[in-house]
């Protein structure tokens, strides 16, 4: 019987000394009760540490609340619900800290940090009704703040942010209100998606159109000048952007035109496409000339400054993603933003563009680029994302 287990032993040491060589195996001894005894326990340690399973260091886990740095641009989290888009930000001039933040369902956050942190912030006058605002666009100069929201409401500040009150509209007002532009003590400028611009100068009561017609009005007359699509215009803009100086660049709902406005012009100026595919945003460049946004990805540049409709373009990693904003930062570098976390950079005025590929991860779009200055710079998504210029 013994030497029957000694044999069954030592075929599963040399089984296990196959694989592990650095085993040492105990030679038996039949001489004597204690050799046999020894041989057995050494036997049956050697065995256990063969079979004993390797202790390897652990390895680190991704955890779900990880986010991969970008090289520029770090991710800022907000307390708000995931599904809300984020469509414009403004700083206090006099106080370059202390920002605002407006998205959709009644979202108005604000930061004292410059934009590090935000928190929720309570306007009683745009809560006293049962409507869920869509507030567009935001603007200051020196304390002087506005902001505009969906269904029509406007609300105005004198001591940059601190209280609110809030302005009654004229019901007559075409359009809704896309975008406002703070221009001076009590002064403001404001859009809607029908082309109507008006001016203030006593805090919003009173405002005075700055164009003689409606866009749908302008089309009406000019339908047989050549303009391609105005016939099929359906009476509201896409998007509209305004310069430094003022002027204004529109694109039709439908993509397939665009408009421009200068200060001084009684009339919204329409301009064919001068590429095949429709357009789905345009905007200015730091140098006074345009961009111009295609569906599919396509990034286009004017030739030159000022209003043109020759146009070139430039070479972009999209990946096929639509690019739906563009931000300049100078005159030279610009960052493009689009669908599914598209985050290009171009560091020669626009003439090539890279793409930033930490932002793939970013399972948002991305709609607009804003920079408030050389080193402020934000971008704005849906499902409440935002990330802050670091670089």
């Amino acid at each position: 019987m013994a030497t029957a287990s000694t044999a069954a032993s030592l075929h599963l040491l040399l089984s296990s000394s196959r694989r592990r060589r650095c085993l040492l195996v105990p030679r038996a001894s039949n001489d004597s009760t204690t050799g046999r005894r020894r041989f057995i326990a050494d036997t049956a340690t050697a065995t256990a540490a063969a079979v004993a399973p390797l202790v390897l260091p652990p390895t680190p886990v991704a955890r779900a609340d990880q986010t991969p740095s970008l090289s520029e641009w770090e991710r800022v989290f907000l307390p708000i619900d995931p599904g809300v888009v984020l469509l414009d930000i403004a700083f206090v001039p006099d106080d370059p800290s202390h920002g605002f933040l407006l998205g959709t369902r009644q979202t108005i956050l604000e930061t004292k940090d410059g934009g590090s942190t935000w928190f929720p912030r309570s306007i009683p006058s745009a809560e006293d009704e049962d409507f869920n605002y869509r507030f567009n666009s935001v603007s200051f100069m020196g304390k002087e703040g506005w902001i505009i929201g969906k269904p029509a409401i406007l609300l105005h500040t004198s001591d940059a942010g601190e209280s609110w009150e809030r302005i009654p509209l004229s019901a007559q007002l075409p359009g809704n209100m896309v975008y406002i532009k703070a221009t001076g003590e009590q002064s403001a400028e404001m859009v809607t998606d029908e082309g109507a611009i008006y001016v203030t100068s006593n805090r919003g009561y009173n405002w005075k159109a700055a164009v003689q017609e409606t866009v749908s009005a302008t089309l009406n007359r000019t339908v047989s000048s050549g303009i391609s699509g105005a016939s099929y215009y359906t009476g509201t803009f896409n998007t509209v952007n305004r310069s430094p100086e003022g002027r204004y660049v529109a694109v039709s709902s439908r993509g397939n035109f665009y408009l421009t406005w200068e200060p001084g012009q009684p009339f919204w100026q329409p301009h064919n496409r001068a590429v095949a595919r429709r357009i789905q945003n345009m905007g200015w460049r730091a140098d006074g000339g345009l961009w111009l946004l295609v569906r599919g990805g396509g990034l286009f540049l004017s030739k030159g400054n000022g209003i043109s409709e020759d146009f070139e373009e430039a070479s972009v990693q999209s990946r096929g993603f639509g690019i739906l904003d563009v931000g300049y930062r100078s005159k030279d570098e610009a960052w493009a933003a689009g669908g599914s976390g598209v985050l290009l950079k171009t560091a020669n005025g626009g003439k090539t563009w890279v793409r930033d590929k930490a932002a793939d991860n970013i399972a948002a779009n991305l709609y607009s680029v804003k920079f408030l200055g050389d080193s402020r710079g934000f971008v704005l998504g849906n499902d409440g994302v935002l990330l802050r210029y670091v670089g």
